[in-house]
């Protein structure tokens, strides 16, 4: 049974259109190119197969939206779909000036812009490391999360190389639950910006602010030598630093201790009754926060 939705939620579900976003697209504007489609499966497949055919044709800061992406993918493979209109589920491509074993640290910069693009929007979001923005709900804790909701995905996937001199491009999936009511969110964990009693809504904003929060991003990644910068933002708004977790890594270790911060390379560091481990990847789920 589909829930009858507020007059405020409803009219925030109008569709977004090329026409709507195009101030955003030109020279010297925030994007280089912007594809926004009725309908995608997943956005950042859509991109992927893309800058496969033709990378040239997506330079730094392309952008591909969906007014309704239906399946959308996460780590792991896992996948989820929204109502339409009730998300905004966007693909940037990002070619950052910096490193390549310093990629790592992509997921973690855009979980900055779009935690400070939330925060604009009156929500108290942090990141959770190392690819969730979350927020604390205050409500009957949930195993492995706690009191605290997701209410964004990233997903970040490194684009095909069209030639040996081509710098690396990074495809940066963001999902975000904007006007899903209650029994409209896939998992007990999830929490929208309506459900969380933001007055932000319009999915044109947020996109204005999420693109100038990532480019701003981009720019202090790619001018910060070491990271000192990024580290220290990133750690600022993390709100895993401090939690007592376990971590599946991909090897199928289990890793419980509690997190201390981050390492230069962005990895996660916990504190185990061994030592210090170093995580590269892997599932964090909440022990005590």
């Amino acid at each position: 049974m589909t829930p009858t939705l507020p007059a405020t939620v409803s009219a925030s579900r109008k569709p977004l259109t090329a026409d709507a976003l195009a101030g955003l697209v030109g020279e010297g504007r925030q994007l280089s190119r912007l594809d926004v489609r009725e309908t995608a499966a997943s956005t950042n497949t859509a991109m992927l197969e893309a800058v496969r055919r033709d990378a040239g044709a997506w330079p730094a800061f392309s952008a591909l939206v969906a007014d309704h992406q239906t399946a959308g993918r996460g780590r792991s493979g896992r996948s989820w779909a929204t109502p339409q209109g009730a998300a905004l589920t966007a693909s940037f491509l990002l070619r950052p000036e910096v490193p390549g074993d310093e990629l790592g640290w992509a997921p973690l910069v855009v979980g900055l812009a779009t935690v400070r693009t939330l925060r604009d929007a009156g929500v108290g979001a942090y990141l959770k490391w190392p690819n969730d923005v979350v927020v604390e709900s205050g409500v009957k804790p949930i195993p492995g999360w706690g009191r605290w909701r997701k209410v964004v995905g990233i997903l970040c996937e490194m684009a095909p190389r069209s030639g040996v001199d081509q710098e690396a491009a990074v495809v940066a999936g963001i999902g975000i639950n904007v006007s899903q009511s209650s029994g409209e969110l896939p998992v007990p964990h999830a929490a929208s910006l309506y459900t969380l009693g933001a007055g932000w809504l319009d999915r044109v904003a947020l996109v204005k602010s999420l693109v100038a929060h990532l480019r701003d991003g981009v720019a202090m990644w790619e001018a910060d030598e070491d990271f000192p910068q990024v580290h220290a933002a990133v750690e600022g708004v993390c709100a895993s630093i401090g939690w007592d977790v376990t971590v599946a890594t991909p090897s199928g270790e289990s890793v419980m201790g509690r997190v201390t911060g981050l390492s230069p390379s962005g990895a996660l560091v916990v504190a185990t009754r061994e030592g210090e481990r170093e995580i590269l990847a892997g599932d964090v789920t909440v022990r005590r926060a």
